[in-house]
């Protein structure tokens, strides 16, 4: 009896380990993997990699796509830091309502973010004359308004722990409020600013919505362009060559903030100190803030929902009551609500398979053994379970295009190709919700149960089941949040019978006529209303003492 449980417990061991390498090796490795030989070999054998690096326009968009990335973090940096000091070092009205609104953008799906942007510059649009619709300076802001809370989400609360005991003896000493902050507080704060710097650089390298929907062609991003060569072109090896160059890309930001956030959990001694009411010496700060918060967030949030209310120059409910109608556009093949219940049935089932396949490796990566080869194995797990970060959606569904066409599998026609993508796309954030918590348990009181005589399932149910269960109610609630409104990978796969509300906003945002533009607005005021709503019921149901997202 004893042989057979300890052997069932090493088949369940294998295969928890095995079921999750198995899903991820088909449905990421393989379709990236399919992708660089593509880039590198061409179809036809020959090197199709050296021919397309030898072309201008590769280049041009690799320097594109790095010139507005490094604007978007530099604009996000530059207005954060005044936003992270006021809403974490001064003692204000309203901080706690201003923080969660500052964070909206950012949990909002970028194709809604993207459109509430273009109903301010776009044509009818109160800034119009202003003729920033397809250039790369509305790309770089809207890439600005959509990380901003994140520099601040990352730095503010970095800047409230720090001692204030050094700032004070330096002020003792006579030195100047600017000298104190570029002196003491600004080298002490580096190591965060630079984390959030390399996150918004990838966050930004990757961006396709934003670019889709904002930019001209003279704005493109090597995201973008993918899309491009394999929709417009059908040119697949150039999207496989653009395809890896965005991936080193995106990797070496990816790595440089896992480097930097382990400098910031690290570099600095933390203490609780009180905010304290502004001084005459905070007024720049702010003023900063608040023209942020009014003009480059407010703003196109309240200009979306001003033009979901207008069509033909009247107001109107008509956008609204149109999203019950399949037959209101040409441009769309479905009702909008009919788009919003097949986003929620692949969400939900994406959040099931992310949060299956994340909850399983964070369970097997938490654990610390002792053997050196058994340690190395994890680390590599690990690089695995979090390399889908620096694969871009659009790549991951542009790989899923490409060899999943045809035999073995054949899924190209399938309902589920969409949810797994989706799902692929979410595990990193699940990994990000559950791993911390799961790493933060004493293993002494795995050990303490063992010695009791519990078994390892017993220790699985009793120790880890409590932690399991509270993070995994986030890390699900984020994983069908990211997956409703996850647009890059769904834009290769969803099928007009079957769009999302993403896909079908992009479908309606595209067209030029005053109904297909009102019903965009509209629907996407209705994506940014749901998907807040999840996040909200996230925020409520996180533990008080549940690992923060960053």
């Amino acid at each position: 009896m004893t042989k057979l449980r300890w052997a069932a417990r090493y088949l369940a061991l294998a295969l928890g380990v095995a079921a999750p390498l198995a899903f991820m090796a088909i449905f990421f490795l393989w379709p990236v993997l399919t992708m660089v030989s593509m880039g590198l070999f061409g179809e036809g054998g020959g090197s199709g990699f050296a021919e397309a690096l030898g072309r201008r326009r590769v280049w041009d968009v690799v320097a594109m796509t790095v010139g507005m990335a490094a604007g978007g973090t530099v604009g996000s940096v530059l207005l954060g830091l005044p936003g992270a000091y006021v809403l974490y070092k001064l003692k204000i009205p309203f901080r706690g309502a201003l923080r969660a609104f500052v964070s909206i953008p950012f949990v909002l799906p970028v194709m809604a973010v993207a459109v509430g942007i273009g109903a301010l510059f776009g044509p009818g649009g109160p800034l119009a004359s202003w003729h920033l619709m397809g250039t790369k300076t509305l790309v770089v802001a809207a890439m600005v308004f959509f990380n901003y809370s994140l520099v601040v989400r990352i730095v503010g609360p970095m800047w409230a722990g720090l001692d204030p005991r050094a700032e004070e003896a330096a002020v003792s000493l006579g030195a100047s409020p600017a000298r104190v902050f570029f002196t003491v507080v600004l080298p002490r704060l580096v190591p965060a600013i630079a984390s959030a710097a390399s996150m918004v650089f990838l966050f930004c390298a990757s961006a396709y919505a934003l670019v889709q929907v904002l930019g001209g062609p003279g704005a493109t991003t090597l995201e973008a362009e993918i899309y491009n060569e394999t929709v417009a072109y059908m040119d697949y090896q150039a999207a496989a060559v653009l395809s890896i160059l965005q991936l080193v890309i995106v990797v070496a930001a990816l790595a440089l903030s896992e480097i930097l956030r382990g400098r910031v959990e690290r570099g600095q001694k933390m203490t609780r100190t009180a905010a304290r009411r502004p001084r005459k010496g905070d007024l720049p700060a702010l003023v900063v803030t608040g023209l942020t918060i009014v003009f480059l967030l407010a703003a196109p949030m309240v200009g979306l929902l001003t033009r979901s209310l207008r069509r033909g120059g009247a107001w109107t409910l008509q956008n609204y009551t149109d999203m019950a109608n399949a037959d209101a556009s040409a441009a769309i093949q479905t009702s909008v609500l009919s788009s919003l219940g097949t986003s929620f049935a692949t969400a939900l089932v994406a959040a099931v398979l992310a949060l299956a396949v994340g909850v399983s490796l964070s369970v097997i990566l938490s654990r610390r053994p002792r053997k050196r080869a058994a340690k190395g194995a994890l680390k590599a797990l690990d690089i695995l379970f979090m390399l889908p970060l620096g694969v871009s959606a659009v790549t991951v569904g542009f790989g899923f295009l490409v060899t999943m066409s045809g035999p073995p599998l054949n899924l190209a026609t399938s309902w589920w190709l969409v949810p797994i993508a989706q799902s692929i796309v979410a595990i990193p954030m699940v990994a990000r919700t559950v791993l911390p918590t799961m790493r933060a348990i004493d293993p002494r009181q795995r050990e303490a149960a063992a010695s009791l005589g519990a078994s390892p399932e017993r220790v699985l149910a009793t120790i880890d089941g409590p932690y399991l269960w509270r993070t995994g109610v986030v890390a699900a609630g984020f994983a069908l949040a990211i997956s409703m409104g996850e647009f890059g990978a769904t834009s290769f796969l969803a099928r007009p019978q079957t769009a999302t509300l993403p896909v079908t906003i992009y479908s309606l945002a595209s067209r030029p006529g005053a109904t297909e533009q009102g019903m965009a607005m509209a629907a996407s005021v209705l994506l940014a209303v749901v998907t807040a709503t999840l996040m909200v019921i996230v925020e409520r149901l996180r533990p008080n003492d549940a690992t923060p997202m960053m």
